[in-house]
């Protein structure tokens, strides 16, 4: 079967993504590079996947194949979060570099523990430090003096919450687990987490295009 399902979201957002970027509005244009990236990657992967899925080169083809797919997760994961630490730390630009660079070599780490994981529970936990590094830095948003659009932290915690679910929904197998042979073809477990993964990213999208729409209009407060 044709990946769908994937195949659809990356087409619109190869295509109609662009248009919703600001590109020649921000400072730092390596900002929209990276966001633009991080929303294509799980898409390229998992069309990827699926397209070559039903290959008959046996289980070292698959496993080629399945770490392609989680790279691609691994990439909206790391990408995706750069232009979130970027804004949160604005006006602290040493620990804003430092934040990008640590957040980049723990991900390099993830990605390793992502795409050589034997299990879907292993490779969910490769996302764990991910998810609470950016809970971190949501709660220096609002609890201390991290920079950022009010309005993108309602749709980052979206996007994680989904994200998450998606994982979760995946690894438990629901509903196929309480009806077997009856969602073999739709509306399995996988299905489900592929179009919670597109509307995690979707958030990320919007969330990200407030930051972005935010900080044209922001000055740092002098010392």
């Amino acid at each position: 079967m044709f990946p769908i399902i994937p195949g659809i979201p990356f087409f619109l957002f190869l295509v109609l993504l662009p248009y919703s970027i600001p590109w020649m509005e921000v400072d730092s244009t390596w900002i929209c590079v990276v966001h633009y990236l991080a929303c294509l990657s799980p898409t390229i992967g998992s069309v990827l996947y699926h397209l070559f899925m039903n290959h008959r080169g046996g289980r070292h083809v698959y496993d080629t194949l399945l770490s392609l797919d989680m790279f691609g997760v691994c990439l909206v994961n790391t990408l995706g979060a750069l232009p979130i630490i970027y804004v949160t730390l604005l006006c602290y630009p040493t620990v804003q570099r430092t934040a990008l660079l640590v957040y980049i070599v723990l991900s390099a780490y993830g990605i390793y523990c992502a795409t050589t994981a034997h299990t879907n529970v292993l490779r969910l936990r490769a996302f764990v430090w991910q998810a609470l590094f950016r809970f971190l830095l949501f709660v220096f948003r609002v609890y201390g003096s991290g920079a950022g659009s009010p309005n993108s932290m309602r749709l980052f915690v979206i996007m994680d919450s989904l994200a998450v679910l998606g994982g979760l929904v995946n690894i438990i197998q629901i509903p196929e687990r309480f009806s077997p042979g009856l969602f073999d073809n739709w509306g399995n477990s996988h299905q489900i987490m592929h179009v919670m993964v597109v509307c995690s990213i979707i958030y990320l999208h919007w969330g990200t295009m407030e930051d972005l729409a935010w900080i044209k209009s922001y000055q740092c407060p002098t010392v």
